[in-house]
Formats: C-alpha cells, sequence, structure tokens
C-alpha cells in the first residue's frame, strides 16, 4: 500500500513538472518572439518604417518601472488595411491601462483617435499619426505629454492579432446596445460590420466589429466606450481558471501579431499584476473627457482639442482619488493602533506606588440616552 502510495506522488509530481515545463517553454517562447528587437526581422510589423522625413527627434526611452510605483501601459491597435510593404499605419485605437499595484486598483483611458495635440518634431496634428510619424516610442512620448504621465510599455496589434486573441478565449459575451451596420467594398468587404441589438456571445470577427463600430450620430464617442467595455470584459474572463488552462495556446496564437518593449522579467511580474488587480471597480474614462472637450476645425476639417493643463489636473486627481482614500484609511488606522497602545500602557498600575497590579477602570457614568457622535473621515470625491 505504502509503495503504491509513492508511485502515485511521484507520478503526480512528474506531471506537474511537465505542466511548468511546458508552460514557462510557452511564455519564453511567446515572450522571445514579441519584444521589439532593433533590427529584428523575424515578424512583419517590426520591418515596417516610420514616415521618411528629414525632422531629427530625440529618442523616446521610457522610464523603468521598478514595480512598486503606478504601472502605465499604451494598448495600440492598428489598421493597416491598404498599407503598402513597409509602410507604418496610423493607430486605430489608443488606451492607457494604468494600474496601482499598491491597491490593486486599474483604470482605463481610450484616447479618441481626432484629438488635436503637440507631437514633438511635427508640430500639431491628430495623436493617431503619431505612429505613422515616429512608431510606438513617438506615441508613447506623445501620449505621456498629453496626459502628464509615465508611459512605461507599449503593447502592439492589428485587427489579425484582435481576432486571434477573442478566437483564443472562445470569445466573449458582451450586450450590443444598437444594431450595427456598416458596409466597405475598400477592403473587399472582409471587414463589413452586420451586428444585432442585445446579448450575445461574439467571436473574433463579430468582437471586432463591436469596437470599430463608429457610423452614426455618437461616432468615436461611443466606440472609445464600446473599446473600454470590451477590454473590461477580456480581462475579467482572462482572470477565470479555464483561461488560465488555455494561456499556451492563447500565446501561439497571438503571438505572431503583437509587438511590445516589455521585457520578459516585466511580462512576469506585470501579467501577475494583472491577474489580481481588481475588474470590479475599475475606473473607465474617455479622453478628452466631455467636460473639457472642444469641437473644431482645422484646416476644414474636424477635430479635437483639449486644454494639456487641465487634462494632467483632471487625470492626477482621478488617479489620486483612491491612492488618498488608501492612505487616509491608512492614517485612521495607524493612529487607532497608538491610542490603543496608550491605553494599554495606562491600565496598569505602578507597583512601587503601592498599588495593586490591576488595570485602572474608567469611574461608571450614567448611560447617555443619545450615541456619542464619531468623527468619520471625510472621503476624497472622484471628480
Amino acid at each position: 500500500m505504502i509503495r503504491k502510495l509513492k508511485w502515485s506522488l511521484l507520478a503526480i509530481c512528474l506531471l506537474l513538472l511537465c505542466g511548468v515545463g511546458y508552460y514557462t517553454y510557452a511564455f519564453l517562447n511567446f515572450a522571445n518572439h514579441i519584444q521589439n528587437k532593433p533590427g529584428s526581422g523575424n515578424k512583419p510589423l517590426s520591418t515596417m518604417s516610420v514616415k521618411s522625413t528629414s525632422k531629427t527627434v530625440e529618442t523616446y526611452l521610457p522610464p523603468k518601472w521598478e514595480g512598486n510605483q503606478r504601472v502605465n501601459v499604451l494598448l495600440l491597435g492598428g489598421d493597416s488595411r491598404g498599407m503598402k510593404q513597409n509602410e507604418v499605419p496610423r493607430s486605430d485605437s489608443l488606451i492607457v491601462a494604468s494600474i496601482d499595484p499598491i491597491t490593486k486598483k486599474a483604470h482605463l483611458f481610450s484616447i479618441m483617435r481626432d484629438t488635436y495635440v503637440k507631437i514633438p518634431g511635427y508640430g500639431e496634428d491628430r495623436i493617431n499619426a503619431a505612429y505613422a510619424y515616429g512608431g510606438a516610442n513617438l506615441t508613447m512620448k506623445t501620449v505621456s505629454d498629453l496626459l502628464g504621465i509615465p508611459i512605461q510599455y507599449y503593447v502592439y496589434t492589428d485587427f489579425k492579432g484582435f481576432i486571434a486573441l477573442v478566437d483564443a478565449i472562445d470569445g466573449i459575451d458582451i450586450d450590443v446596445e444598437k444594431n450595427m451596420k456598416y458596409s466597405d467594398a475598400e477592403d473587399g468587404h472582409e471587414y463589413d460590420i452586420n451586428l444585432k441589438k442585445g446579448m450575445q456571445h461574439l467571436d473574433g470577427k463579430m468582437a471586432l466589429q463591436y469596437v470599430r463600430f463608429r457610423h452614426d450620430a455618437l461616432s468615436d464617442f461611443a466606440r472609445t466606450e464600446r473599446q473600454r467595455n470590451f477590454v473590461q470584459v477580456v480581462l475579467k474572463k482572462m482572470q477565470s481558471t479555464s483561461s488560465l488552462l488555455k494561456i499556451p495556446r492563447i500565446l501561439s496564437s497571438i503571438d505572431p501579431y503583437i509587438q511590445t518593449n516589455l521585457s520578459t522579467t516585466d511580462m512576469i511580474k506585470l501579467g501577475s499584476l494583472g491577474y489580481e488587480a481588481k475588474t470590479e471597480g475599475l475606473i473607465s474614462q474617455q479622453i478628452p473627457p466631455s467636460e473639457l472637450l472642444v469641437e473644431k476645425k482645422v484646416g476644414g476639417a474636424d477635430v479635437i482639442s483639449v486644454n494639456r493643463d487641465k487634462l494632467q489636473v483632471f487625470i492626477k486627481s482621478l488617479l489620486n482619488a483612491q491612492d488618498s482614500k488608501t492612505n487616509l484609511t491608512k492614517d485612521v488606522n495607524s493612529k487607532s493602533n497608538v491610542v490603543e497602545a496608550d491605553l494599554r500602557a495606562g491600565s496598569t498600575s505602578k507597583t512601587n506606588a503601592g498599588v495593586t497590579n490591576k488595570p485602572v477602570l474608567p469611574a461608571p457614568t450614567a448611560p447617555s440616552s443619545k450615541p456619542a457622535a464619531v468623527n468619520k473621515p471625510q472621503s476624497s470625491a472622484n471628480p
């Protein structure tokens, strides 16, 4: 009996080792492929060249993330339809995922692509042009300057990568708020949009239709909101046990279509943080927010403008709101601990005064008909 038990335990240990080895190999292989390495030509995205120009722009070096401060990741979605070989597309979507490693609270900021901003070295233009001018690094710098926060990492994919990811997690369930229909002959109708209103299960192609639709009165305003909703649904599903078991297959599916500046070590740290991040209570925000947004025309074209200083104050107040509550709670707890320690110290009588070693109790008081007032700390309000 004991011998059988030993063999069973040995078999279980071997299976665990094989499983860990398989997952480790899948992750390391994926990490090695998607990292943006200078001179690498193993991926179609890495061979694309930025728009030719005589201007010299200082290379943006993203700040290093130490793991104990807020991390900001720029999610870039590109539309490469109709592009010539080695030509870089404009970014079709820009979303900043911001996570506090202490509170595990996350924020999503989707930047409207027609936002008119200063692109370092290129003057003013729509923010989605930054990727075509200088790739991911220039886009990170442009977004960082706009929001007033450091952007440490980026992750880039295109339509095919988006479809591959959704299919790899076996689709998503989402409530489509209206009928969505749009036809475009320029791409051979490959990416036509035709969704019906209501809760439904979307595969990769259908999910792409959902996040791309903007052919109504709300245009990009509603589109960016749908994109944030989609990211939240995907994050929640990725945290499920069933998705974790499929990690090797998921990584293999999206490998050809993803590019990033994340190192293998950073991926591990960020992956762990992403799993722990609280999807409940995740704060989602359109940038520029409606109260700061100004619509105007530039060269006859409609664009979106925003006062950068006011926007940065708005972003910081939004990010610091939860931090202020956390710090306030810590401060109250700290003061409570001090009071309790003082009470414990004062409850012991001094033996050298000839008093028995018993706790000193307060004199009894008459019961009050009203409860004592309690001063509650004021929590900071979200803007």
